[in-house]
């Protein structure tokens, strides 16, 4: 398998499921459309991807080389995600007190 091969999941039963796909893969295809000028559609056609899954490779990719004016580089990525997982574990938090301070409310009454 050569680089710019997608991996796939060739189990019997495993169609429709979604694709995993290497760095390597995402970084050539993305370097297709910003480096050789081919248009999305184009390069996904050749690649057998979605267009939309292909777009957003490459508006990350362009982050990454502009340093973030045009969209989150990895690292912003990944602090929104573990933020995110923080205010849910938070918010989860808070409702479990909300429903202990009800309960003894009542119990107290």
């Amino acid at each position: 398998m050569s680089k710019m091969e997608p991996k796939r999941d060739d189990r019997p039963g495993r169609q429709g499921k979604r694709r995993k796909f290497t760095d390597e893969f995402k970084a050539g295809a993305t370097r297709l459309v910003l480096d050789e000028n081919k248009t999305i559609a184009q390069v996904a056609r050749d690649l057998d991807v979605t267009a939309s899954v292909l777009r957003s490779w490459v508006v990350r990719a362009r982050a990454e080389r502009d340093g973030g004016k045009t969209g989150l580089v990895a690292e912003e990525r990944a602090e929104l995600a573990a933020l995110r997982k923080e205010l849910r574990v938070v918010k989860m938090e808070r409702d479990i007190l909300g429903k202990a301070v009800a309960f003894f409310a009542k119990e107290n009454a």
